[in-house]
This record gives C-alpha cells, sequence and structure tokens, in this order.
C-alpha cells in the first residue's frame, strides 16, 4: 500500500447513497492535479487528507489513486488553512473571511480560533455576533471532530460523523457503541449496509442476533421500495440470509423473535412491517364502514338540464353514468385515459353535489397535481398532506378523532396514493362524507409502497365508472391517440409532420441522443414553439447511463445555465437559476419528494443557496444539498401527477431492464402540448409488448373482498381500453422531416 498526504481541489463526482467519490487533488511533488478515488463522501474543497492506497490505469481516464483507507487532518499551509475555514463547515466563517483570519494571523489561525477567539475582533469586519457564531460553531465542530476521529476508526466518513451527531450530539459514540444498526433506521442516507460495516469492524459475527433483525428489517424496506406492502416468509428469510450471508436458522431465530416482541406482524405467510400491516388493515376496515354506513346526508337531486347549464359541457352517456353513480354511491371511483373526460366528468360531480348545498373538499397526492385540478375546477384543491394538516411534530391533526369538515371529497391522481398515504387519509374520513377516487389505472403505480387504486378497482365492492371514449376533440391529439395505442399492444402513428403535437426521432447512438437532447431543448423546440427552456421537461426512464437522468442534468446544465458558480454537492453544482427537485420528504422545510424549484440565490460565503418552490423561498446549507437534485431531466416515476408543456423522452435499449409499457404511457401522457420520442423503433417495440409488470405483494383487495382469497383470484385484471385510433404502421422518416 503507497500514502499520499494531498489537498482536495476539486470535485468530480459524489454519489450520496453509497460514497464513492471522484475527487481532484493537489500531491506535493505532482505537477498536475492527481485523481483519486473510493468511498470519500462529503470530503469538502480544503480538506488535507492522508489516503493509503494504490495506483490503477483506468482504459478511458488515464492514472487514478484507487484509496483504501483515508483519515482527514488539519492543513498545515496558508492556502490550506484558507480553504479549510472557507469550505463551509464552520458557520460564520466563508471564503471571504477565511482570507481575512488567515492574512491576519497565517499559520497561528487555527491554534487562535480554538484558544483565543477573542482576537478575532482585531479582524476587519468582524463584530459580536460573527464571533459568537464562530464560537458556537467551533466547538460543535470539536465535538463532531471528536466522534469523526472514533467512527473514522470504525471505517465511516465525516459526512456521516456530522449526520450521528446531529441526530445523537453528544451521546453519539455511546449510541453507535451500543447497537450500530440503528442508525439505519434513524439516519436518512445512512443505509443498512453503511451501518452493517461499521458493526463488522466493531467486531459484529455474521450470526449476531442484533444483525439478524437489522437484516430483516432492511430487506423488508428494499421491498417496500419496490412496491411490496410484505414479504411471503419463505422469501424473507432466503433474501436476508443472502444479503447477510448467515445461516437461515439464525435468520429464522431472530424473525421469531421479533414477531414475538410485536416487531414485525404476520399474517398467514405474509411478514409485514407494522406500518403496513395496519395501514392495509385500516385502510380495508374504513372502506367498507363507509360503504355500509347508513347515509343520513342530503342526497342531491339529478338534473342533468342544471348540472349542463352549470359546467357548459355536454356530456354523453358513461359520463352521465359516473355523475349519478357519485350522487347515488358513498365511494365510487372514476378512472380512464387521456381524452376521454376525466375532467369534464369530475366538473359534472362537483355540479352535482353543489346542487344539494354540499360542501367540496379537493386534494391530489402532490402539489404539482391539487394545482392542475385547481385549475381544471375553479376551486382550491390541497394537497392530501395539507388537507389533513400534517406537521412533523403532531403528525396529522385530521384524523379519526378529528376528521374533515365536509360533505363529499374528490381525490385525484389516485394510482400516485400508497398504502401509508391511503390509510391516513381514510381515518380523517368522517362516516358521513361521499368519496370519490379520480385517477388513470394504466399508469405507473405510487413510488411508495402498495398498488391502492388497482386493488379497490379488482376488489369488485366499490362501483367503478371506466371512461374510454376518446372525445374528437382529443382525437386530434396524436399525443393521447399515441398513448391510448401504446396501452392496446400497438404501436402508434410515426409520421412527423408540421400539425402533429407528437414526434418520433431516429437515432440509434446514446451519445448523439444526448447531444440532440441539448439541441432539442435548447434551440431547436424553443424556436418553433417560441417558449422558454424552462417548459421543456427531459423525461427518462432510468437515472443511470449517457441518456439516464444524472448525465444529462449536468450536460443540459452546461447548456442552459450561464452561470458558472455555484455550491457542490454529491457530484453536481447547484448555480443560480438551476432546475432542481427535492427528493425526500422535508416536513421541517414544507418541501416534499417531487417538489420541483428554481435556484434563486446562491451564497458563496455563507455556502447556502434559496430555492424557489412556486414561490415559497427556502434556504439549505451546503450539508442538507443532498436533498436536492438537477431537475433539466427526471425519470418518468418521479413526473407522475405532473404535466409540462413539451416532453422530450429517449428510448433506446440501453435502458431494456425499465423498458415496460406502462412507464412509456405514462412518460407520453406527461405531455400537454408537445412530446417528442427520440431513439430506435426496436426499444419502442420493446416497451409496448413489455407487459410484465412486477405484481407487487398487497392484500388490500382481498381485504375488501375475502371471497377473491378464497377463490385464490389474485390476478391483474387488464384494463379495457377503447381506442379509435386507426393505428400506424410501424415505420421510421428521416430526422430532415421535422420542422423544428
Amino acid at each position: 500500500m503507497i500514502k499520499i498526504r494531498c489537498v482536495v481541489e476539486h470535485i468530480t463526482y459524489q454519489n450520496t447513497t453509497n460514497g464513492y467519490s471522484i475527487l481532484k487533488v493537489n500531491v506535493k511533488g505532482y505537477k498536475d492535479l492527481v485523481t483519486i478515488v473510493g468511498t470519500l463522501l462529503d470530503v469538502p474543497v480544503g480538506s488535507v487528507l492522508i489516503c493509503e492506497g494504490e495506483w490503477k490505469v483506468d482504459k478511458k481516464y488515464g492514472a487514478q489513486f484507487v484509496v483504501n483507507s483515508w483519515e482527514e487532518v488539519m492543513p498545515a499551509t496558508l492556502q490550506g488553512i484558507e480553504k479549510y475555514l472557507g469550505c463551509g463547515l464552520v458557520k460564520g466563517i466563508g471564503r471571504q473571511y477565511a482570507k481575512l483570519i488567515v492574512g491576519k494571523f497565517g499559520l497561528k489561525t487555527i491554534d487562535i480560533i480554538e484558544n483565543d477567539i477573542e482576537r478575532l475582533y482585531e479582524v476587519a469586519g468582524i463584530g459580536k455576533v460573527r464571533v459568537e457564531q464562530i464560537r458556537e460553531s467551533w466547538e460543535k465542530q470539536k465535538d463532531i471532530k471528536n466522534v469523526m476521529i472514533f467512527l473514522q476508526g470504525h471505517g465511516v466518513s465525516t459526512s456521516y460523523a456530522a449526520k450521528i451527531f446531529r441526530q445523537y450530539g453528544k451521546e453519539s459514540i455511546d449510541k453507535v457503541t451500543e447497537n450500530p444498526y440503528t442508525l439505519a433506521d434513524d439516519i436518512w442516507g445512512i443505509g443498512f449496509k453503511t451501518a452493517d460495516g461499521i458493526a463488522t469492524k466493531m467486531g459484529y459475527e455474521k450470526n449476531d442476533l442484533r444483525r439478524c433483525k437489522s437484516g430483516i428489517l432492511y430487506t423488508l424496506n428494499q421491498l417496500s421500495n419496490e412496491g411490496h406492502v410484505y414479504s411471503e416468509e419463505e422469501q424473507l428469510v432466503k433474501a436476508a440470509s443472502s444479503l447477510l450471508e448467515a445461516d437461515e436458522e439464525s435468520i429464522i431465530g431472530a424473525l421469531n423473535e421479533m414477531l414475538a416482541n410485536d416487531d414485525l406482524k404476520q399474517d398467514g405467510e405474509a411478514i409485514y412491517l407494522p406500518p403496513f400491516y395496519h395501514s392495509e388493515i385500516g385502510t380495508a376496515k374504513r372502506l367498507l364502514n363507509l360503504m355500509e354506513a347508513n347515509d343520513n346526508s342530503k342526497r342531491p337531486a339529478f338534473n342533468l338540464k342544471a348540472i349542463e347549464k352549470e359546467t357548459g359541457i355536454e356530456y354523453d352517456d358513461v359520463q352521465i353514468d359516473a355523475i349519478r353513480q357519485a350522487v347515488d354511491s358513498k365511494i365510487m371511483v372514476l378512472t380512464g385515459g387521456p381524452g376521454t373526460g376525466k375532467t369534464t366528468t369530475t366538473q359534472g360531480i362537483i355540479a352535482a353535489l353543489k346542487t344539494a348545498g354540499l360542501k367540496i373538499l379537493l386534494a391530489a397526492p402532490t402539489g404539482r397535481a391539487a394545482k392542475r385540478m385547481s385549475e381544471a375546477t375553479g376551486m382550491e384543491a390541497k394537497t392530501i398532506h395539507r388537507l389533513l394538516e400534517f406537521n412533523p411534530m403532531d403528525g396529522y391533526k385530521r384524523n379519526e378523532d378529528n376528521p374533515l369538515e365536509g360533505d363529499a371529497l374528490i381525490v385525484d391522481e389516485c394510482s400516485m396514493i400508497d398504502i401509508i398515504l391511503m390509510n391516513n387519509l381514510m381515518k380523517s374520513i368522517p362516516l358521513g362524507m361521499r368519496l370519490v377516487f379520480v385517477g388513470d389505472i394504466d399508469q405507473l403505480p405510487s413510488v411508495g409502497a402498495g398498488n391502492v387504486l388497482r386493488d379497490i378497482i379488482d376488489s369488485q365492492k366499490i362501483p367503478v365508472i371506466r371512461l374510454t371514449r376518446i372525445f374528437r376533440q382529443a382525437q386530434s391529439s396524436r399525443i393521447v391517440m399515441s398513448a391510448h395505442a401504446i396501452n392496446k399492444g400497438n404501436f402508434p402513428d410515426l409520421s412527423n409532420g408540421q400539425d402533429t403535437d407528437f414526434f418520433f426521432i431516429k437515432c440509434e447512438d446514446a451519445e448523439q441522443v444526448a447531444g440532440n437532447i441539448v439541441q432539442l431543448v435548447r434551440n431547436r423546440l424553443p424556436k418553433a414553439y417560441n417558449l422558454p427552456t424552462n417548459m421543456i421537461q427531459v423525461l427518462t426512464p432510468m437515472q443511470r447511463g449517457v441518456v439516464g437522468a444524472a448525465n444529462l442534468n449536468i450536460v443540459l446544465q452546461e447548456a442552459i445555465n450561464s452561470n458558472k458558480t455555484g455550491l457542490n454537492r454529491g457530484g453536481y453544482s447547484f448555480r443560480k437559476g438551476d432546475r432542481v427537485m427535492q427528493i425526500r420528504n422535508n416536513y421541517d422545510k414544507k418541501v416534499f419528494n417531487g417538489d420541483l424549484g428554481y435556484v434563486h440565490e446562491v451564497d458563496l460565503e455563507e455556502r447556502t443557496l434559496m430555492v424557489d418552490f412556486e414561490g415559497s423561498l427556502v434556504e439549505y446549507e451546503v450539508t442538507e444539498l443532498d436533498e436536492l437534485t438537477l431537475a433539466y431531466a427526471t425519470t418518468i416515476h418521479k413526473s407522475q401527477g405532473s404535466e409540462y408543456p413539451i416532453v422530450v423522452m429517449p428510448i433506446l435499449m440501453n435502458h431494456y431492464v425499465m423498458l415496460q409499457r406502462n412507464l412509456i404511457y405514462t412518460g407520453i401522457t406527461r405531455a400537454r402540448k408537445i412530446c417528442v420520442l427520440i431513439g430506435t423503433a426496436k426499444a419502442l417495440a420493446y416497451a409496448i409488448h413489455n407487459m410484465t409488470v412486477l405484481k407487487r405483494n398487497t392484500k388490500l383487495k382481498e381485504r375488501l373482498n375475502p371471497a377473491l382469497a378464497i377463490n385464490g383470484d389474485s390476478k391483474i385484471i387488464p384494463m379495457p381500453i377503447h381506442d379509435n385510433s386507426k393505428g400506424g404502421e410501424l415505420g421510421m422518416v428521416p430526422e430532415d422531416e421535422v420542422f423544428f
């Protein structure tokens, strides 16, 4: 092994999930910056590192130093001290004050701050408030350093040390020593594998009971991230045993103890994490209670002429049935694809309920979906979290003890609702309230666990109206007709032309596709439709790869945003004007997973930035930027519930593991005015014919209708779709026939 001492000059890439980093460092004796790679998460620019590892030559990137172990030390040069203090670790000292302080005290700077901080008053511009800020931050850093020294002895980086300290404070070392696996439960960003690595270095054996328990929880959480509400017992034991390389007997012993202690719940062969178990049972019970409750509420008189006069819309027979069903039923589901009249039917339902003077509440899972609902109905629509008055301290204020106040609730985009959120929603609904679920069942299911809307429909216990007719005005949209054709398993019409809203550009090479996307977003589409670039959203099947969201965000940022200075985090540079997305729920900041915003301001001195989320300004410190990602491009999964004026979507075989019919259908239906697919017909064909959608482990359908469990009817029933399009033949056109 070789040891090098280096100063971090630039962060090329950092993966916030596994810690893998690529850094450019200054090493004495080397004229050019050296590339080091390894698990070095959140090492800031200016850090002085002693790294142990070995050199290797990468065919593509040349010489690199691969780090096996490392430690951070205090800088010993004026330049190093200045960079260290200016990197944002010490609140109150940014780049400007770091330069002034080091200019005044030189190599004694660290000692002055440590032992004689009052001397900072000698620096021009530093007053009492800033000195106290620096003192408090420095003391906190000392505690963090103690934690860091302990944890680094067990292979943990400084960034994780900071998170651990933020969670546990001065008890950090005691907490980690007692049970390192609690880190995976308590701290966002620290997963089981990181905690397991710490435990291994602390001497935990493979079959240790605490390790087996944590591995079981991790396995169940991973399954829930894939949409499953439970795991079958045999599946869970095998998966946990494989993950931990532990004996199955040890896993079974840990599992039995967890079940005995109610740490897990069991229903037959199904093993649940308690929140999912209670949510599934609670949702089913409340839905059935609502269905069976005596309806003492005022029943609206059904007057079609009055409804059509109120809305200015002439309804067809199926829509009339839907409105009548909403009048007659306690609960109903309204489902259908684009152009089938879900919005106009919802307006009719609202008009019908209004005629009886009923108080109507509107809600949707996300802020963007709620905003669209408000625009379509002319009424206030809230996110479900806001409707239930959620806050991180008290949870959901609206519940069975404090139910919603109103006569009817209409919830849009219900395919996005997972089982946990649905249970909390159902708790808040009084028995006398009417409930209308609206959603497109053929879109991707919720990101969270469960398949709630489909389970409700397939249970056959709740009235369902399926809108299948594509209205004449929608038939002129090739976006709508293409979506329905794909949903039937047919090829869409790929003949481009100036009068269409749906385009296919043939391109086979991933690098060329990425370059074409940049040209489309920066020049061709804005010029053709006289729209700014922020009206164009790139949607892609995956995060990874040349045409994955991660790489496309970097190349689009370089092409679109002329600001070149920003704060670096997780391999991204966040600059003023960047489109960004929140990627975790942060209830303190009141921003949620999937929220889109723009970087309003970047403060390089204080190492903070301000993000504008539709008029609400939210501040982030540099250590919190792993909650954000660039959003010039995003995955199709993340686009659920959103609409964009123009969508550009690459479809290549590089993404074959994700290419499925409902994914492409969801992506296309996000486009409001223009949809541009770019890639190969082969990839599109593969996606259209791939119906092997992962069946999610849920029991909501059977809990609503036990007869289905007895009959063993667990098949997913395909939804019938009526398509009036002729269906285009598969054919390619030269790119020059695309007019933009």
